[in-house]
């Protein structure tokens, strides 16, 4: 007598209950400071990148501070020569115009170019990484270019510190923030690394020319004289200038680095390719 075979049951597997989404790893310190480092170091090694914001403000300062007649004392700046007033503004806002509106760009659209920043976008470095540690080396790098001006300045052509001292470091950073701008939208236009460092050069020297880095501002006509005053190149030199002779920042100064700082920064925010 044979026994009915029945099939067998199947058994069933069991999965376990689902858990939460793991984390994203998101870097920390160390990730900033080993690219910020490495930021410096592509820095360090454009030997013309590194010089110019170094030399080209300092060569301007003694040049102009060895013409005859700028240790006259401008009345109502409390003792401030025309040296303070005038030259040593003209040379921190250039200082800081090359590092934002010439140097930062081309690196940012070298980056582009080569794919750094598309390659970074699947990772846990952002490309905003890149755009914070370069800003970083950035106002590192204006900060010297500035502390061996008012070296020289102080030591050698017996300039003084401004009268102001808190308002010329406030002017400064606002200065910073409308130079960074600036040179995000030469960044954001820019197609190609060598593009980045003419488009640069042109906004610089055209900002330059209007702000009174070729000579007395009042010397061109009204109405670039009034939209030199504007831009953030002259609105800079007129509101460091304000701060080094003790008086009031003038209302246009700080609003053309305002309007700069956020006109220009809102176009690049919205004109700006990762890749």
């Amino acid at each position: 007598m044979t026994t009915a075979r029945h099939p067998s049951t199947p058994q069933v597997m069991e999965l376990p209950e689902p858990g939460p989404p793991p984390r994203a790893v998101r870097p920390g310190a160390g990730a900033w400071r080993a690219l910020t480092v490495a930021e410096a170091r592509m820095v360090a090694r454009d030997t013309a990148g590194l010089v110019i914001p170094l030399g080209m403000p300092l060569l301007i300062l003694v040049m102009n501070g060895l013409m005859p007649g700028l240790d006259q004392v401008v009345p109502g700046t409390g003792g401030r020569t025309a040296l303070d007033v005038y030259v040593i503004p003209l040379t921190v806002t250039m200082v800081v115009a090359t590092v934002g509106v010439i140097n930062m760009p081309s690196f940012l659209a070298y980056y582009r170019r080569s794919g750094i920043l598309k390659r970074l976008g699947v990772t846990p470095a952002s490309p905003a990484m890149v755009l914070g540690a370069q800003a970083l080396v950035g106002v590192a790098q204006i900060l010297l270019g500035i502390a061996i001006a008012l070296a020289v300045a102080f030591v050698w052509l017996g300039a003084s510190p401004p009268a102001d001292p808190w308002v010329a470091a406030g002017v400064l950073a606002l200065t910073i923030a409308a130079m960074y701008a600036v040179g995000m939208l030469v960044a954001a236009v820019a197609p190609t690394p060598g593009s980045a460092v003419a488009i640069g050069l042109v906004a610089f020297f055209g900002l330059a020319a209007l702000g009174g880095m070729f000579g007395p501002r009042q010397n061109l006509p009204d109405v670039l004289t009034t939209l030199g005053g504007w831009l953030p190149f002259g609105a800079a030199v007129d509101g460091l200038s304000a701060a080094w002779a003790g008086a009031g920042v003038p209302a246009s100064a700080l609003v053309g680095l305002g309007v700069s700082m956020v006109a220009a920064g809102g176009a690049a925010a919205v004109w700006f390719r990762w890749e």
